[in-house]
C-alpha cells in the first residue's frame, strides 16, 4: 500500500493487495459458514451490500460527531460500521416472513471513522474494509455460539497470518450494546495489532414472529458479530512477507 494524497491514513492499494484482500475475505466466508453450521445445521447466510451512506438515525449511540463523517445539512452519514445497514435488512426479511433464526446477514465494504493521524504502522485508517458476520439467533437457544466461534475464529485468522502468533484477549472496551466482546490480534513484529473483534450484541431492534403449530411464536434476537480488518490483516500478511524476505 502507498501513501499518494498528501493525508494520513488514506493509502492506495495495489491490484495484488486487491486481490490478496479478496482472497481473504472469501476464505473468511466458507470458514463462519462452516463453523456456524457445525453448531446448527440450520444457519442460513444473505450477502448483502447496503449503502455506505446511511441514516443517521441508524448509527449506534456509541458513535459521536468525533468518530463519525457527517454530512452537512443532511440527516446520512458515512457509515461508521455496516451493522446498521445489515440490521436493516435482517429486519426486511422479518417482516416479510421470510426467515426464522438462525440467520446470518454480512457484508465486506467500507466504512469511515474520523481517526486521529498516526504512523502507517498504527494501521488507523479514516477509509477502511471491513467484513462483518452479524450472526442472529434467538435469545433462548441452549447453544453458546460465542464460546463456541470464538476457537474457530482464531483458527481462521491463523490460516492467513502467514505464522505470525495471534491470541485472543478480552477488549479493553465493551460498549454499551454488548455483553462481552473479545479481540483477536496478530503480533506482526512491530506490535499486537488488533484484526478482529466478536461481540455478542443486544442492540438488534425486533423480536422474531413466525407461526408454529398454529401458535404464533414471538423470540427475543441476539446477535453474535464477528468483525474483521480486511486492511489490517493485508498489511500483517506483508509484513510476515517482508520478515521472511
Amino acid at each position: 500500500m502507498k501513501h499518494i494524497f498528501e493525508a494520513n491514513g488514506l493509502p492506495f492499494f495495489s491490484e495484488r493487495e486487491i486481490l490478496l484482500r479478496e482472497s481473504i475475505r472469501n476464505f473468511f466466508t466458507q470458514e463462519m459458514k462452516a463453523g456456524l453450521r457445525e453448531e446448527n445445521s440450520m444457519w442460513t447466510f444473505h450477502y448483502i451490500e447496503a449503502p455506505i451512506l446511511t441514516p443517521q438515525k441508524l448509527i449506534n449511540l456509541n458513535y459521536t460527531t468525533e468518530d463519525v463523517w457527517f454530512q452537512a445539512n443532511s440527516d446520512m452519514v458515512l457509515r461508521p460500521e455496516t451493522t446498521p445497514g445489515s440490521y436493516a435488512y435482517a429486519c426486511h426479511l422479518i417482516n416479510n416472513q421470510l426467515f426464522k433464526p438462525p440467520v446470518c446477514v454480512w457484508q465486506a465494504g467500507k466504512s469511515f471513522r474520523k481517526e486521529q493521524d498516526q504512523p502507517t504502522k498504527h494501521m488507523r485508517l479514516k477509509e477502511f474494509y471491513q467484513q462483518e458476520f452479524q450472526c442472529i439467533f434467538a435469545a433462548d437457544t441452549a447453544n453458546d455460539y460465542m464460546c463456541a466461534m470464538i476457537p474457530k475464529v482464531e483458527k481462521m485468522i491463523k490460516g492467513y497470518s502467514r505464522g505470525l502468533p495471534t491470541r485472543v484477549i478480552d477488549s479493553d472496551r465493551l460498549p454499551s450494546y454488548s455483553r462481552r466482546t473479545v479481540d483477536i490480534e496478530i503480533n506482526n513484529g512491530d506490535k499486537w495489532m488488533e484484526v478482529c473483534s466478536i461481540s455478542l450484541r443486544t442492540d438488534f431492534p425486533m423480536k422474531a414472529t413466525f407461526t408454529a403449530k398454529n401458535k404464533v411464536i414471538e423470540k427475543e434476537l441476539l446477535v453474535l458479530e464477528v468483525a474483521i480488518g480486511l486492511d489490517r490483516m493485508v498489511y500483517c500478511w506483508q509484513e510476515a512477507e517482508n520478515e521472511n524476505c
